[in-house]
């Protein structure tokens, strides 16, 4: 089920010292990465001060963007829970004043959804 919830988009946990060790040099003084989440090629995690989204692209993934969204930039996020035939549950957050969401990212059963939640409530708040 693993490579089918990678192949449809959902996200599964990545442990933060996985994490820092790709992308350490991302991080600034005093910054830690706390929680973060990998699909089937690009990443994201949630740092002690700030959102950051990498993007694989291309064929070869030679090409990679990083995008970083600091807490204060987010106004407001969506949580779609999962029903019961439903598979994942998706996270909305909009940056500023936006009317569509600027990331929208789903995730399998196996993550708390609500949790995540919590999380990004608690760092925007």
């Amino acid at each position: 089920m693993g490579l089918l919830n990678k192949l449809i988009g959902n996200a599964s946990e990545v442990s933060s010292e996985k994490l820092t060790e790709k992308y350490g040099r991302l991080l600034i003084e005093n910054e830690v990465v706390e929680l973060g989440f990998k699909l089937l090629r690009d990443t994201f995690m949630f740092t002690s001060k700030r959102l950051i989204l990498i993007d694989v692209q291309g064929l070869t993934g030679s090409k990679v963007e990083y995008k970083s969204l600091p807490y204060k930039n987010i106004s407001r996020i969506s949580l779609e829970t999962a029903g019961t035939f439903d598979l994942d549950a998706e996270l909305k957050i909009w940056i500023s004043s936006e009317n569509t969401p600027s990331v929208s990212k789903k995730f399998n059963k196996s993550i708390d959804v609500y949790e995540v939640q919590k999380y990004l409530a608690k760092k925007i708040m």
